[in-house]
């Protein structure tokens, strides 16, 4: 099975899904259960508070689901979809849309109010898909454009931006750029193991923008998602992330972390003033000694001949800083490990390893033991959801399918 074959399954149609296995209280429960009394049995962890110059506004960790969502369950999800959007931006406008689908817990429990299961990784992937679909045909009304989306539909999100703007306030150039930025940033300057395989971008006639994105974990079967809101960003390539959710934390290459601004900068210098085959010849050198063993720093898969191609591009670049290097067409992981490596082993200055994860949904620790809910956020997104329901224009069985599910919910 490939990346672009995970649309992650729909929980309630297995009979019953053991908890344990998810770190919340022991038991044994009906599915329905598990979208319908999920507080019950779970908790919300906020470990550390949200930056104020935070730009990366989260990053959520999910198990990885296999199958579809049932064609009546996701034409419905987009009618629901359609209609808590038309209801948000009519009463807040577009840019408070933007900010709610950035926020990783209000994300969350919309798609709980769509139908979907709370913690599976498709949740990301048909609620994006659901807002695309269902918003299709109202965009110049509304001012709110979707682009881009699972496997091979999230390398169409470049044209899908371009097609719109003759209906846009703004260069769509511009908007292009975060888009790739985004990727970018998550996919290679931050190497946390987790593959992107999904990348929808939200945007407005006047050039406002959020992102929300997928990468999976195939060694652990989770999924993390990753929020971007474009009125918080200032620095793609500094601290971009306000609030990330995860699973679990380990060592990754946090290449945007503020502690590496001395190796971002070597980094940069090597690339643009070094010749390549000077750097093939220190990854050689380096390859042949007895280094410790770091999953995210490795020269193990990294083929230093391979790289020089890409070594002369950033040379005959010379870009003046790490965004201009990253921006450059070729730069991925591999040639940023490698130049990590140099950084460190031969200039002194190392890349922080610090996963920057640090907002859990729905579970405790590995020891089991609840944490507490951060009751104003979990609150006010409640309240929100509740208000656009309310006014949403939907049939009344819907309705209260959907007022159910957000008590549930709270």
């Amino acid at each position: 099975m490939t990346q672009g074959d995970l649309l992650d399954t729909f929980t309630i149609s297995n009979p019953v899904m053991p908890f344990t296995t998810l770190g919340v209280k022991t038991a044994m429960l009906p599915a329905q259960t598990h979208v319908y009394n999920i507080f019950e049995y779970t908790w919300i962890y906020l470990e550390e508070e949200m930056a104020s110059s935070g730009q990366r506004t989260g990053i959520a960790n999910l198990p990885l689901h296999y199958g579809k969502v049932p064609p009546w369950l996701f034409g419905r999800m987009c009618q629901l979809a359609r209609e808590i959007t038309i209801v948000t931006v009519t009463e807040f406008g577009t840019d408070e849309m933007l900010r709610r689908l950035s926020d990783p817990f209000w994300f969350q429990a919309f798609g709980c109010v769509l139908g979907y299961d709370w913690h599976s990784s498709g949740l990301t992937t048909t609620v994006c898909g659901a807002l695309k679909e269902g918003l299709r045909g109202l965009e110049m009304e509304l001012g709110l454009f979707v682009a881009g989306g699972k496997g091979r539909t999230s390398r169409k999100t470049p044209a899908e931006i371009e097609n719109a703007g003759h209906l846009l306030k703004v260069n769509p150039s511009s908007l292009v750029y975060a888009s790739r930025m985004s990727a970018k940033v998550d996919n290679s300057a931050l190497q946390d193991g987790y593959q992107l395989y999904h990348h929808t971008f939200f945007f407005t006639k006047d050039g406002s923008w959020a992102v929300v994105q997928q990468g999976m974990n195939e060694t652990n079967r989770y999924a993390r998602r990753y929020h971007w809101l474009g009125e918080k960003v200032s620095d793609f390539v500094c601290e971009p992330q306000a609030a990330i959710c995860a699973q679990a934390k380990g060592e990754a290459l946090n290449l945007v972390a503020f502690e590496s601004a001395k190796a971002r900068e070597v980094i940069t210098q090597i690339a643009a003033q070094e010749k390549p085959n000077k750097i093939v010849s220190q990854l050689n050198r380096l390859k042949t000694l007895n280094l410790p063993q770091r999953p995210h720093i490795s020269l193990e898969d990294i083929h230093p001949d391979r790289l020089s191609k890409i070594f002369l591009t950033a040379y005959e670049h010379k870009p003046k800083n790490f965004e201009s290097l990253l921006a450059l067409e070729g730069i991925g992981p591999k040639t940023l490990r490698a130049l990590s490596l140099i950084s460190e082993l031969v200039y002194d200055a190392p890349v922080s390893l610090r996963d920057p994860a640090s907002y859990s949904f729905a579970h405790g620790g590995k020891d089991g033991y609840p944490y507490p809910v951060d009751r104003k956020t979990y609150d006010s997104s409640i309240q929100f959801l509740a208000q656009a329901l309310e006014k949403a224009k939907i049939g009344d069985r819907d309705k209260l399918e959907a007022f159910g599910r957000l008590r549930a919910w709270q």
